[in-house]
């Protein structure tokens, strides 16, 4: 498989305030790497520098090896990263229909192609964003993701304010996206189990490290790594060589 994202030694922060550091990962074509981790741990602001809204202090990012420029949102996003924020960032009063158009791009699909993926929008075509339930809402963030036809697609707290059976609902959906468009996943979540049926390896961040990382099934066979990680007892791995998010 293809390495899709990589990042060498990245770090990063907001101002002269660091919040990561000397991070490391790799994440292939189709696959789904669980960014996991405390409060406060850094996690949001990884996500703002791999897609280019904040700039790196050090280290490099890299789309199917070629290397972004720092701080660049709008050619890591020509080159293929796209980010669902956890603030959602509708125009809510736009219809559906027009909050998907706008992020339309030259070869995108028709926004009508996306109820593939999210039928239950159909019925909701014509109404206002803002008249949207909070799972609505939420797919219709991720159909606007989905027409730009992501090859890196970075995702911040797709649970948040949303009921589990629509969250279990939108990871599987991830799952797919990620599998069927060839799509390397960085999916940012606090619900952790959700989070480790969802994807193919995980790590855990806490105080700007990644202190944990592994297949996703070996981490949820491990409670206590994991407890231990978001407690920074100590710094382990499961495997070495699971830097590689693997689908």
């Amino acid at each position: 498989m293809t390495i899709r994202l990589e990042c060498a030694d990245l770090t990063g922060g907001r101002g002269s305030t660091t919040a990561f550091r000397n991070v490391d990962l790799a994440v292939e074509a189709g696959s789904v790497l669980a960014l996991l981790g405390p409060n406060g741990a850094g996690k949001t602001t990884l996500l703002l520098t791999l897609s280019g809204l904040l700039p790196a202090q050090g280290g490099t990012v890299s789309v199917d090896g070629a290397r972004l420029r720092s701080g660049r949102p709008t050619a890591a996003n020509a080159a293929g990263v796209v980010l669902v924020p956890d603030n959602r960032c509708l125009f809510t009063t736009l219809s559906v229909e027009e909050n998907i158009r706008v992020a339309a791009k030259r070869n995108s699909p028709k926004p009508k192609e996306l109820l593939e993926s999210f039928p239950a929008l159909e019925k909701r075509w014509t109404l206002p964003a803002g008249a949207l339930s909070g799972g609505e809402q939420q797919m219709l963030v991720m159909a606007r993701a989905l027409i730009q036809q992501p090859r890196v697609l970075l995702i911040d707290e797709l649970s948040m304010g949303l009921a589990p059976l629509i969250v279990e609902g939108l990871f599987a959906t991830v799952s797919r996206i990620a599998t069927d468009h060839k799509c390397a996943v960085v999916l940012v979540e606090q619900h952790v189990n959700l989070a480790l049926e969802v994807a193919d390896a995980a790590a855990v961040l806490n105080r700007g490290n990644i202190v944990l990382r592994g297949p996703a099934k070996e981490l949820a066979a491990a409670p206590e790594l994991l407890e231990n990680a978001y407690l920074g007892i100590h710094d382990t791995e499961v495997d070495q060589s699971s830097a590689v998010a693997t689908s």
